[in-house]
């Protein structure tokens, strides 16, 4: 199994408050598409996933209308 560190972004909704909640967490798995789907919970639910140029797995997640970001980065 890899062990990843995962930032996840909650954007604050709120108009003119650009501050966001982060949590920082590790995980032991080998399938990071299947980890992410703890944050994949709503009735109308968008996921976009990409990689940046160092190898982390971006998801931008919005679950109605609560936009996130979670990254895993491999440590």
């Amino acid at each position: 199994m890899k062990r990843y560190e995962i930032v996840r972004e909650i954007f604050n909704s709120c108009s003119g408050n650009q501050m966001r909640d982060i949590f920082i967490n590790e995980i032991e798995t080998d399938d990071v598409d299947v980890s992410v789907k703890e944050f994949l919970v709503g009735k109308e639910v968008q996921c976009q996933k990409s990689e940046n140029d160092k190898g982390a797995v971006i998801y931008d997640i919005n679950t109605d209308g609560l936009i996130q970001r979670v990254t895993f980065t491999e440590i």
